[in-house]
């Protein structure tokens, strides 16, 4: 297995320092995030949504997108994907997202996935969803680059199986799963096993980064309350060691991509406690 950052997490850090410091890590790749910064973030501190250093915007082109390409480039590091925000359905933004990845030499591309909030009923979302992946996936082989939803709380794809019944029957070279331990723990869980087992070959990405639930004050019923919130890699609910092992199970060895929110550490030192820590693992 190989180790990327996705840079959303390293908001602090323009792109030539971002894969400096990835490759002095020990690094093999950068995921690229591709969004624009809000004109009135511009001033404000770097922040992961906000004004994010390391961000490729989609409002630009080869031009600007050049400077991402040359920074991972004179660092000997692959420009792993070009990771968006797309709207279900969005295939104009689709196609640009692609057209962004095949310039970077990127094999990937995030997909959007509809948000649920007990607004529209599941199975009309799913049906949406799914025709906006069949046209994806029409794009995603004409652009060599693969396509991925990711596992993520509050949407249709919480869990792996629930992705997998999204993805089921669509080309796994053109249609992938991003799988994400992190974000299960807010919402999603099932056995990391089970669920890589059941992804098969639509398993094409990891995340890395952990989370834990936090007990609030009382309401006035008199219940408990719970909020989930991000955790350093070793502390929150995700048994990473537990996930590296079943990925070995399963035959993983693709990307394990870096996005941890947790703000423990600074930019810089996060990226070689991550690969020390993942190094570890893959060693036992």
């Amino acid at each position: 297995m190989k180790l990327s950052v996705f840079t959303v997490a390293t908001p602090d850090l323009t792109p030539e320092e971002l894969a400096t410091a990835a490759r002095d890590a020990g690094l093999h790749g950068i995921e690229w995030r591709f969004k624009e910064t809000p004109e009135e973030a511009r001033d404000e501190a770097p922040s992961f949504w906000r004004n994010n250093l390391c961000s490729m915007s989609p409002l630009e082109g080869e031009q600007s997108w050049s400077r991402f390409k040359q920074a991972a480039e004179a660092a000997g590091l692959a420009s792993v994907s070009v990771t968006p925000y797309l709207a279900p359905g969005d295939l104009e933004a689709t196609e640009h997202a692609l057209r962004a990845a095949r310039y970077m030499g990127a094999s990937m591309i995030r997909l959007g996935v509809p948000f649920y909030d007990r607004s529209v009923h599941f199975e009309q979302l799913f049906a949406q969803e799914r025709a906006y992946l069949k046209e994806a996936e029409s794009l995603c082989r004409q652009y060599g680059v693969q396509g991925v939803i990711e596992t993520h709380h509050v949407t249709i794809a919480p869990s792996a199986s629930a992705a997998r019944r999204l993805v089921e029957g669509l080309d796994p070279q053109h249609i992938g799963v991003l799988y994400d331990p992190g974000n299960m723990v807010y919402e999603g869980f099932e056995n990391y096993r089970m669920g890589l087992e059941l992804l098969g070959p639509y398993l094409a990405h990891v995340h890395i980064k952990n989370a834990r639930w936090v007990r609030q004050e009382q309401t006035s019923n008199a219940a408990y309350s719970w909020s989930c919130q991000w955790a350093g890699m070793r502390e929150g609910i995700v048994p990473i060691h537990q996930v590296i092992e079943d990925l070995r199970a399963v035959g993983y060895d693709g990307y394990l991509g870096l996005e941890d929110f947790s703000g423990q550490l600074a930019s810089v030192p996060m990226l070689k406690d991550y690969a020390d820590y993942m190094r570890e693992l893959l060693r036992g």
